[in-house]
């Protein structure tokens, strides 16, 4: 898939969270923690009583930049930038590009998140994500990350448009096991939203799109429909939607098919036996065996 495509369909995607959403997310990421810390600071205390004031100090330092700030950032790098508060919100920490987040990512966002967030009760943080046309903070700017919704409502996204009558059943014949799932997601994507893009736009979209599933499947964009591409994404979309529905009866027939294929075929013998009865449950042919 052509890299244009990607950043396009990506970005299409992407549904920025409101600050209201993140604020409680986080809210709730915080209340774990602390009760997490203070679990472990009144267990610390129980065991580490016969220590000087200072050894407790340390400690208890220490204790607060392994739960509060290295918690969120291994939680968030384990679970690809889903913390228990974004998951109750459905929302997730994603890359600029729409990629999952790695480490040195949850690292930014979390070392200036102590700054913006603890330091200052979130009032950096809520500034900044007020002023953000997309409600990133600092940390999301440094780190090169945004919080995007994972649960969009239905009735707000796009529609596919539908299939052109003429255009029904003519790929029947089209091998679609080599396109990946990502191309299909592309497509998709692209056909539920391309009214809202500039025509030429999704014109050299939908081109790049109908060349990649062409590539894929060996074969080529019709002369008819080099014009429309669009037209020939919801076709190919439509027969591939059209074959997963019919899958099970393929199977229904595929298992009939077996079962016909293995009957045992009568031997040489069979011919010259003079008392066969045909398609009956009488008795069988002289020398008949069964096969093993």
């Amino acid at each position: 898939m052509s890299e244009l495509v990607t950043g396009e369909a990506v970005a299409l995607e992407l549904r920025p969270a409101k600050l209201p959403s993140r604020a409680l997310a986080v809210l709730i990421d915080l209340i774990v923690a602390v009760l997490v810390y203070v679990a472990v600071v009144l267990g610390l205390v129980a065991a580490t009583s016969s220590l000087d004031d200072a050894a407790q100090a340390a400690l208890s330092v220490a204790v607060f930049l392994l739960v509060l700030v290295g918690g969120p950032i291994a939680v968030e790098t384990l679970s690809h930038g889903r913390s228990l508060g974004k998951l109750a919100f459905g929302l997730r920490v994603v890359r600029d590009d729409g990629g999952p987040v790695r480490f040195r990512h949850a690292l930014v966002r979390g070392g200036v998140g102590m700054v913006e967030i603890l330091m200052t009760f979130g009032v950096v943080a809520c500034i900044a994500s007020l002023v953000s046309a997309r409600g990133r903070r600092l940390g999301d700017v440094f780190a090169g990350t945004l919080v995007v919704r994972e649960r969009i409502p239905v009735g707000r996204a796009g529609v596919a448009p539908p299939v052109p009558p003429e255009l029904a059943g003519r790929f029947g014949e089209l091998d679609l096991s080599a396109v990946p799932d990502g191309l299909w997601l592309a497509v998709r994507q692209y056909l539920s939203r391309m009214h809202q893009l500039q025509p030429q736009i999704s014109w050299s979209m939908a081109s790049r799109l109908a060349a990649d599933v062409a590539a894929r499947t060996g074969a080529v964009v019709p002369p008819d429909l080099q014009a429309r591409p669009d037209a020939f994404l919801a076709a190919v979309v439509h027969e591939r939607q059209a074959r997963q529905t019919q899958r099970p009866q393929y199977g229904a027939a595929g298992a009939g098919a077996d079962s016909v294929t293995v009957t045992p075929t009568p031997a040489p013998a069979v011919e010259q036996a003079p008392g066969r009865v045909e398609g009956g449950s009488g008795s069988r042919p002289t020398g008949f065996a069964p096969p093993a």
